[in-house]
């Protein structure tokens, strides 16, 4: 590769498509000092009798050699230099003027009015604004993107690069080939990490060479402390969130006058359309439909039917992006143990690689198993739900069909999320409930929620001497405010962070409401797990308390397992011939809603103070 008299540093390795060790980068100390204020990270001299960093005048010696000397790790000795080279600053300036002689010139036309937003852009151009200069410019490395992106902040509070890795949750990235360190993948020169919100740099003690390390677990573990690197000077790649200058340049105040201007939330536009649309520009963002923002959330509405108008299109936009998180989960090439649990179903084992996303897989999820056969094995899918997760980070996914099943196939399967809108349907009807039938609750509550003025109303109960509750952690001042004006008001809002004691308090508030005596007391929750933690601390104060859960969740272990229906139904004291024992029996074969629905109201009878659901 040609070098460029401007070049302030050479690349140790270049691509190779067969070894990706593109790790250590080589700086020339031969010459005269130099001003380094592009490189505020390294304020102190490695060494005293050279700069850290090369000269102008290296970068042209270094030019000839700097093709047959590539190899993974230089030495940066003062022999690399050519003999007879004139490093002083005329020689330089002779050099430069020399070479300046043989160009010519030629008009190509009137470019003032030329802006990035218009016409067919470069294939390394950055995707956001345009900018196509190979010194600013990096590929996102991940193989279903590989968009460019420069160091430019713009008009956002990041270079674009580091915005694009963030929203996309990509973290590899690859220089381009005519940057000055050339086509570079960045990535940890003792492990091979390529997340580039973990490297960072060191500087050799005595060579003019930096390498590339991860914070962890390399750093932290000292992985290089026998080589002749000071661990103490290391540095991160990405600082104030952007790439280091001497890395990636950040383009010129001329580029970026040049470049189009593009906003964040154009941003968060863009990527959400590459989600969907990999090849989606700007441009498509102006399409009919594209773009379309639903209504603003207000503080006050007019009746029911507004209110549904607003937030039925946020159900709907927070389905889709649920749908398509759990959907594009999907895992090839996975490697299954087979078993039969008790129930005589396939359970197949498998591990399930984790990734870098708000999803993770827990106890109760549905997937569906596939493979697409052989010679010998026809096209295969099933789908089960997963009733536990091993020590060794295994998955164990109860099939629902036993037949058909190749169990002798161990290779090559494939893993789906089954995405259910079950959650999401409900919601939509109960806002269309709210619209249409104005008794579905009360009055109060009614103009409450639309957030109309209304005359505050006060439940007379006789409140108890003491608001905390056998089994639950003395209360304190606010959660003793909390619990007595939850039970003197028909709706109430508790909030606070994590940690300060809302599952004691709604534990304590049930526990009162329970004690009054007027009836069954309806406990719901946004997740299994916030309902499991509810029923335990419910059942320390000694109430009678029911979870129910969700058929496909009764394989599923819990902390509360002895308070679910299913569980309590199994263990009555029942003999053999009676006709629960009989029932029991025919679910185990036979399966049916029929079956919970009989035990549902027969172990209800008579009913109990307090159950929970989930919702």
């Amino acid at each position: 590769m040609d070098s460029q008299t401007n070049n302030l540093y050479e690349t140790a390795s270049q691509p190779d498509t067969g070894n990706d060790a593109y790790t250590f980068l080589e700086f020339n100390t031969q010459g005269e000092e130099f001003d380094y204020a592009e490189f505020p990270e390294l304020s102190q001299p490695i060494r005293s009798s050279s700069s850290a960093w090369p000269t102008p005048s290296d970068s042209i010696a270094a030019s000839e050699t700097a093709a047959a000397d590539r190899a993974p790790l230089l030495d940066a000795s003062p022999s690399t230099k050519p003999r007879g080279t004139d490093n002083s600053k005329e020689g330089v300036v002779e050099a430069l003027a020399a070479g300046m002689g043989g160009l010519t010139f030629e008009e190509t036309g009137d470019d003032e009015g030329f802006e990035y937003r218009n016409g067919d852009f470069t294939e390394h151009a950055c995707r956001y604004c345009g900018v196509t200069n190979p010194a600013c410019v990096v590929r996102c490395n991940v193989p279903s993107c590989r968009k460019w992106f420069c160091n430019s902040r713009g008009n956002t509070s990041g270079s674009h690069i580091v915005n694009h890795l963030v929203r996309a949750k990509h973290k590899e990235v690859c220089l381009h080939k005519d940057s000055p360190l050339g086509e570079t993948i960045l990535e940890c020169y003792n492990c091979g990490c390529r997340n580039v919100f973990l490297l960072g740099f060191i500087s050799a003690k005595t060579e003019s060479v930096v390498v590339l390390l991860c914070r962890e677990p390399c750093l932290s573990n000292n992985a290089l402390k026998d080589m002749n690197w000071d661990l103490s000077q290391w540095c991160p790649l990405i600082d104030d969130r952007c790439f280091l200058q001497w890395l990636v340049k950040v383009p010129s105040e001329q580029e970026q006058l040049r470049a189009r201007q593009i906003s964040a939330q154009q941003i968060n536009k863009i990527e959400e359309l590459w989600k969907t649309n990999p090849d989606a520009t700007l441009e498509d963002l102006e399409k009919p439909g594209v773009d379309d923002e639903p209504q603003p959330v207000a503080l006050k509405y007019k009746d029911a039917y507004q209110y549904q108008n607003v937030f039925a299109p946020l159900i709907n936009l927070e389905a889709d992006y649920d749908k398509m998180m759990k959907e594009s989960q999907s895992k090839d090439n996975l490697t299954i143990r087979w078993d039969i649990g008790l129930n005589k179903k396939r359970i197949a084992y498998f591990v399930f690689p984790k990734e870098d996303n708000e999803l993770r897989l827990v106890p109760g999820d549905e997937l569906r198993l596939r493979h697409s056969g052989d010679a010998a094995h026809p096209f295969f899918q099933s789908v089960g739900h997963v009733i536990k997760l091993t020590a060794q980070e295994e998955v164990a996914l109860e099939l629902r069909a036993s037949q058909g099943v190749p169990v002798d196939v161990t290779h090559g399967f494939s893993v789906d999320f089954v995405w259910k809108s079950t959650s999401f349907d409900r919601m939509q009807g109960a806002m269309k409930t709210f619209a249409v039938d104005e008794t579905s609750v009360s009055g109060y509550i009614y103009h409450h929620l639309l957030g109309h003025e209304v005359e505050i109303q006060m439940v007379r109960n006789a409140l108890p001497r003491r608001f905390g509750a056998p089994g639950l952690p003395e209360l304190n001042a606010s959660q003793i405010f909390a619990v007595k004006s939850v039970l003197q008001k028909p709706i109430s809002l508790i909030q606070g962070p994590p940690g300060t004691g809302k599952t004691v308090t709604s534990a304590a508030i049930v526990y009162h409401m329970a004690k009054q005596g007027q009836g069954q007391v309806l406990v719901c929750a946004p997740s299994n797990v916030a309902v499991d933690q509810l029923a335990e601390k419910i059942s320390a104060t000694g109430l009678k308390v029911v979870r129910l859960c969700a058929k496909s969740r009764e394989a599923v272990s819990s902390p509360v397992e002895h308070l679910t229906l299913h569980y309590q139904v199994r263990h009555l004291d029942t003999s053999e011939k009676s006709e629960l024992h009989k029932l029991q029996q025919l679910k185990d074969e036979q399966g049916g809603i029929f079956f919970f629905l009989f035990c549902f109201f027969l172990f209800l009878s008579p009913p109990p103070p307090f159950f929970v659901v989930v919702v």
